[in-house]
């Protein structure tokens, strides 16, 4: 492929940089978090549009991510084109996953539309099609080619009676084997700067697949297996010893220096306190995925490390924008909902 012309990237990071400068953090997020109600955040940002449902406002801060992602697309080379393009595949993995559920549970597309992303050309699923599906294999081979689906199929081959969990964990499998490989053939130097990031992801979504299949959904090791994303190597060899750790704890303990810089500093004082312990690891994963992704904006300057890095800060803007329009939904104090923020200062169990 060959760029309109030679700058395209160049003006790509530049529009990428200064968005970046008007990003809901630091002090404008704390601001934000003053906002009275449902209404007033959506006309914040979104330019004085009145937004009254929390649903409704979090669908469009998910359709702008979508429109922002396809929208840069024309600027990159085919290697960079290709990862960037992926990204994508990550909300069409989302749709299948409703539409999976949906299918399980007898559910109406009119019933679960509202719940699925609008995707551009080439990345819709065929709704009616999937929903309409005699069987789950059927399901599975009316998914777009790719490894999500071949996830997908090669797990419904073992299992003797459909686990939701695990069907949906073949689809996220095969979305970051694919990931990983699209990175590996980003040009050297840009391949660096980005690895890091697309690893934390792919690694949070192994450790938690294995926290929560394992130490709250009490499944064998055994079943968790096929799902690791890695083929072989050092990667492999660390979900392996991850889902034979003996107990939570334990396994918590494999993410250290992989997904997690450090251990969560206090023990749960809830009701569920295994439940609050997983839910503290992750966003002690998601804390470190942010300063990835803030890492790698700032190492690429105009390269492909760039507009990754942007699109993972992206994410946790949305993330943070998510929360505070659910604690005004639910009439949280704002100072309740701050706490629940990215990046957190305090990453206690017991505050979670």
């Amino acid at each position: 492929m060959t760029r309109a012309s030679s700058n395209d990237l160049d003006f790509l990071t530049t529009r990428l940089h200064a968005r970046r400068s008007r990003m809901a953090e630091g002090k404008r997020l704390e601001e934000l978090c003053q906002v009275r109600n449902l209404p007033e955040l959506g006309g914040v940002i979104f330019s004085g549009t009145e937004l009254t449902r929390a649903a409704d406002f979090q669908r469009r801060l998910v359709q702008d991510l979508v429109q922002e992602l396809s929208a840069c697309l024309k600027h990159l080379e085919t290697e960079e084109q290709d990862f960037i393009a992926w990204l994508l595949a990550r909300f069409q993995v989302e749709n299948a996953k409703i539409l999976l559920r949906g299918f399980l549970n007898s559910i109406v597309l009119e019933t679960l539309q509202p719940r699925l992303v609008a995707l551009p050309s080439g990345w819709e699923l065929d709704a009616t099609a999937l929903l309409a599906a005699k069987s789950l294999e059927a399901f599975a081979c009316l998914l777009p080619s790719g490894s999500p689906r071949h996830r997908l199929r090669a797990l419904l081959a073992q299992l003797r009676e459909p686990q939701p969990f695990l069907l949906e964990a073949a689809l996220d499998a095969g979305y970051f084997r694919e990931l990983l490989s699209r990175n590996n053939r980003l040009p050297s130097g840009e391949l660096e700067i980005v690895k890091p990031l697309v690893l934390q992801e792919a690694n949070l979504f192994q450790l938690m697949l294995v926290l929560r299949g394992r130490f709250l959904l009490g499944l064998q090791a055994e079943s968790l297996l096929p799902l690791r994303v890695s083929e072989g190597g050092d990667h492999a060899a660390w979900f392996h010893s991850l889902v034979s750790a003996p107990d939570l704890p334990s396994a918590v303990k494999c993410g250290v220096g992989i997904v997690l810089d450090e251990l969560p500093a206090g023990r749960s004082a809830g009701t569920d306190p295994a439940a609050m312990e997983v839910a503290a690891v992750e966003t002690l994963a998601w804390q470190r995925y942010l300063h990835l992704a803030n890492s790698a904006f700032r190492a690429s300057h105009n390269g492909v490390g760039a507009v990754a890095g942007y699109f993972g800060v992206r994410r946790m803007e949305i993330a943070n924008l998510i929360t505070l329009s659910e604690g005004l939904r639910l009439g949280v104090e704002a100072r309740e909902t701050q706490a629940r923020l990215l990046p957190r200062t305090n990453l206690e169990v017991a505050h979670v």
